[in-house]
């Protein structure tokens, strides 16, 4: 990667790290369904002034909608809702330390799903490093029996496992479009699943209006974490291998830590650091990071 692209992907991650801790902060005033609904359209919305100015247009009607709406139901709607409900009871620092475990869950579906990205063993191996780690990180609270702690773990994990399942139905069904026009219709369709939920069961209508702090963050989260997000992952995607931009999830979970603990105060305990650095490990061998070059 060129040093552009390098400090790109820092910005990235710059931008993806905070999104935990502006969950952490909005979720205490806004429900997570009204911060997800809010979340999706705003994002959404900017992402499709962007798509117009790029003068690309979205597609008619067709069964690219259902794909857009399967991809967005598991790649925004689901992870942004189980976020923010979990990051009500347990750290931005450690949800972003279990995000870090999607490249694992990714592996596993894709082996089962296409035919060009099968397990070996070195995957394999890299794989039960890796839920080693998330092991590590959630035994402590399952032996204390079930818990919200417990839930809200269990909870910050289930967006991984959707993230890989909305990675490979993407590959396989939104390829080929234009660069902001999957994502546009990703949000789009996940805030029409949010939205009705989020007015039925948080009654958004009803609640008095958020501090500045909490929706100051929610703004953040849409804007930053959300929609300049896509934007440079796709810049990137465009211009360099999947291989070097997933390079990123090594990253975001640093900026995660260091932002709950520096700027929430946040404290994890050895067991949190153990387990990521076990994901870590897991994600690394699993890309080949420690692949040896053969000689020619």
């Amino acid at each position: 990667m060129s040093a552009g692209n390098i400090l790109l992907l820092l910005l990235l991650a710059a931008m993806w790290g905070p999104s935990f801790l502006f969950i952490k902060v909005a979720v205490q005033e806004i429900p997570p369904l009204t911060m997800s609904a809010f979340r999706t359209m705003l994002g959404g919305g900017v992402l499709w002034f962007f798509l117009r100015m790029r003068r690309q247009r979205m597609p008619g009607r067709g069964p690219i909608w259902k794909h857009f709406a399967i991809s967005g139901l598991f790649g925004q709607a689901i992870p942004f809702a189980m976020f923010a409900w979990g990051e009500i009871y347990i750290d931005s620092a450690l949800a972003s330390i279990l995000n870090g475990t999607t490249p694992l869950f990714t592996i596993i579906i894709a082996h089962y799903f296409t035919e060009d990205d099968r397990l070996s063993r070195v995957k394999v191996f890299g794989s039960v490093v890796g839920f080693l780690g998330l092991a590590v990180i959630v035994t402590p609270e399952l032996m204390k029996g079930v818990s919200v702690n417990l839930l809200g773990l269990i909870a910050v994990t289930i967006p991984s496992l959707c993230y890989g399942i909305s990675i490979v139905y993407s590959r396989q069904t939104l390829r080929g479009l234009g660069p902001l026009v999957a994502p546009v219709g990703q949000l789009g369709m996940s805030a029409l699943m949010l939205l009705p939920f989020a007015l039925f069961f948080d009654q958004p209508y009803a609640m008095p209006l958020p501090s500045t702090a909490a929706f100051t963050s929610l703004v953040a989260l849409a804007l930053l974490g959300t929609c300049l997000a896509f934007v440079v992952y796709f810049y990137l995607l465009e211009r360099n291998r999947a291989s070097h931009v997933s390079m990123v999830t090594y990253l975001v979970p640093i900026f995660g830590i260091i932002l709950g603990v520096v700027v929430l105060k946040e404290s994890l305990d050895s067991y949190a650091y153990l387990g990521c650095a076990l994901i870590l490990l897991g994600v690394m061998i699993v890309n080949g990071v420690f692949k040896r070059k053969r000689k020619d």
